[in-house]
């Protein structure tokens, strides 16, 4: 997937989430529903200034509207794995305190 379609794919997710129409958000933005039509099937892309208006009507960090969802899993699988390391260090810590309270 290229960036704009990632971007336009984020820009609908973020929009439809905040319930959004196109042209509701369209209008925020100051631009019209066919252009951000455009930019949300990754046509077209966007200036600098329609990201930081996206970005502070949609309430999401700039970087959140250009991660594609493999990117979002892999992070979350990545906090994952810590997570299953730092419990299983955890169970090996209290078992050799216990081992060694008991000699």
């Amino acid at each position: 997937m290229d960036v704009k379609s990632v971007f336009g794919s984020n820009l609908k997710k973020y929009r439809k989430i905040l319930k959004y129409t196109q042209e509701e958000l369209a209008e925020k933005m100051g631009i019209t529903p066919q252009h951000l039509s455009l930019i949300e099937t990754g046509v077209t892309f966007v200036s600098a200034d329609i990201i930081e208006k996206a970005s502070a009507l949609l309430n999401v960090s700039y970087a959140s509207l250009f991660y594609n969802q493999e990117e979002i899993d892999g992070s979350e699988n990545f906090i994952s794995k810590i997570d299953n390391i730092i419990h299983e260090e955890i169970i090996k810590a209290e078992n050799n305190i216990r081992n060694r309270i008991r000699t």
